[in-house]
């Protein structure tokens, strides 16, 4: 008998059921008590960090959307920006040029004004030196033929 005890079984016994029970009534009350209850922390942790995850997506698109506004209204104002300083100065060219045409305007019409000045005083010396000219020959011309002067 001793070897009998020792030997192993191949036939199943009743031993088998009881243990084939006890594992099924392990599983129900293990999934009842301890991996149901995990399960469905675990599936709302993943429920709110996927709920997180898509708003910080979100917000995101949003944080992006707004710099791409942000962008496009700076870029529009330093356009706005430079072409109002293109307006000032093409405005300060045109006035520039305006006060630069007065003045050349001005300086034409006084260097036309000093050289009509110039002519009469040049008609008026030409007179003088003509006049001049024909009393100094008259004086010449008494002394050289010595008669006297009409």
């Amino acid at each position: 008998m001793f070897l009998a005890e020792t030997s192993i079984q191949l036939v199943p016994d009743g031993t088998l059921l009881l243990h084939v029970a006890i594992i099924a009534i392990m599983v129900v009350v293990l999934n009842r008590t301890l991996l149901k209850p995990i399960n469905e922390i675990l599936s709302r942790r993943d429920a709110l960090l996927s709920g997180r995850a898509t708003e910080a997506q979100l917000l995101d698109a949003s944080r992006a959307e707004k710099l791409e506004q942000y962008e496009a209204g700076l870029r529009a104002a330093r356009a706005e920006g430079y072409q109002l300083l293109e307006a000032e100065k093409n405005a300060a060219m045109r006035d520039r040029e305006q006060r630069l045409s007065a003045a050349k305007e001005e300086i034409s019409k006084e260097v036309a004004s000093a050289v009509h000045a110039t002519q009469q005083q040049q008609a008026a010396a030409h007179g003088d030196l003509e006049a001049t000219a024909a009393e100094l020959s008259g004086l010449i011309e008494a002394q050289i033929l010595k008669r006297p002067r009409l």
